[in-house]
């Protein structure tokens, strides 16, 4: 049976780790993993169709745990205890729920102090009790006549949440904790750089907690911005993002075949290799024989992509160019977010000229990949991989032909 520390406001945890209110969803699940021997049958619950409009939830169904993430920016938003038989709660070092300890009306009055009287709801014969970033649910089965105002003696406990703020109902998750940066860089946003033709780059909003060699005490989040463009050198991108996680080299190009000519591309003897930026969302592809920037590619980290959980959502904006056809034939722009679905992108657009390439991912020959097919869309230099809910899983910018090796454009030298 796990032993906590409840920290209102912040955190549930123990010496080992800690579920921390802002934290980003992959660190919990990391946690989880690491844990697995002592946390098992962990569920992931989001909603297929409508993935935005409830929160992300796992719960863990062994230990009466869940953890609620919110779904547009994927940080933990509220913890929740449904069950206090299936695990040990203290608060200060000292227990308010375990084996010997029932959690009852009288018992918290002791741990937490007194408070203001509890909050009674009819609908649920549940009677709230109140702290800042922390909340206690009585169950009232036993009385048939509930007072409105007092807890009765002896109530017990039936579920308890840690959050942000004073009211459960109306709470956001907090901003990420200095804990949870672990020497990473985060993006808070990112928009693509582009001309009439398409994308020339990125312009990355980046969050890091800088700090002297080892003093946590003088740490602080800092932002930063930061620009990227196609035919930047390897070395660019190292001195604006720093070392990628994973450099990954590729072995083949399945898009090749939906290429105007791919009988005329001859094998290179070296391949193209991909800068993986987890925690940025972002995938930074190199070419083999000049070393610079020739794709980007940017993950949504939806529930229910072959690839959810690998990367931390990329929260980016596209200025799509769309021609108005008629007398006066006019263009205008409109905004394509993380969080845009592709049949009002389409409606815009008035539908793409050709059909979609599916695309079916799995690891090896023989294995199933049990989301599903994705459809990838072309437009303006672009790739929109488009899950089957409407959602964008990915997209893939490319840069301009070119003859000659060009220069950056002029504004990428301010962010050095």
């Amino acid at each position: 049976m796990l032993d906590l520390e409840v920290v209102p406001e912040r955190s549930l945890g123990n010496e080992q780790w800690e579920f921390a209110l802002g934290m980003p969803l992959a660190q919990a699940i990391s946690i989880l993993q690491k844990h697995c021997r002592i946390i098992k049958n962990v569920q992931v619950l989001y909603s297929e169709q409508t993935p935005l409009n409830h929160d992300l939830i796992l719960n863990l169904t062994q230990d009466g745990i869940k953890l609620l993430f919110d779904a547009t920016n994927q940080r933990l938003k509220v913890i929740e205890v449904y069950d206090l038989s299936k695990v040990k709660l203290k608060y200060c070092g000292v227990h308010f729920n375990s084996q010997a300890i029932a959690p009852t009306i009288e018992q918290i009055d002791q741990s937490f102090g007194a408070t203001h009287p509890g909050v009674y709801n009819a609908a649920e014969q549940l009677f709230h009790l109140n702290f800042r970033g922390l909340s206690f649910s009585f169950q009232l089965d036993s009385w048939n006549e509930a007072p409105k105002y007092e807890i009765p003696h002896g109530a017990m406990v039936k579920r308890m949440h840690i959050y942000t703020g004073n009211n459960l109902q109306e709470t956001r998750a907090p901003v990420m904790p200095l804990a949870c940066f672990l020497g990473n860089i985060f993006a808070e946003s990112v928009d693509v750089l582009r001309d009439g033709a398409g994308p020339l780059g990125l312009k990355l909003h980046l969050l890091t907690a800088g700090c002297g060699p080892g003093v946590m005490a003088d740490a602080k989040v800092r932002s930063l911005e930061r620009s990227i463009y196609f035919g930047d050198s390897c070395q660019d991108v190292l001195g604006a993002l720093g070392s990628p996680h994973k450099v990954f080299y590729k072995s083949e190009d399945k898009m090749k075949i939906h290429s105007p000519s791919p009988h005329k591309q001859v094998p290179s003897k070296c391949n193209d290799y991909f800068f993986n930026y987890f925690t940025l969302g972002v995938d930074i592809l190199f070419d083999s024989a000049t070393h610079l920037v020739k794709k980007f590619v940017l993950h949504t980290n939806y529930p229910g992509h072959y690839n959810f959980n690998i990367y931390h959502r990329c929260d980016f904006k596209i200025p799509l160019v769309i021609k108005k056809e008629g007398a006066d034939s006019q263009t205008e722009d409109c905004m394509l977010t993380t969080y845009s679905k592709w049949d009002q992108i389409q409606e815009l657009l008035g539908h793409p000229m050709e059909k979609p390439v599916v695309l079916h991912r799995s690891s090896s020959a023989n294995n199933t990949n049990p989301f599903g097919s994705t459809f990838c869309f072309g437009l303006q230099r672009m790739i929109f991989e488009v899950m089957q809910n409407n959602h964008i899983a990915s997209v893939t910018l490319y840069g301009a032909h070119r003859t000659t090796s060009q220069a950056r454009p002029e504004s990428s030298s301010s962010s050095h």
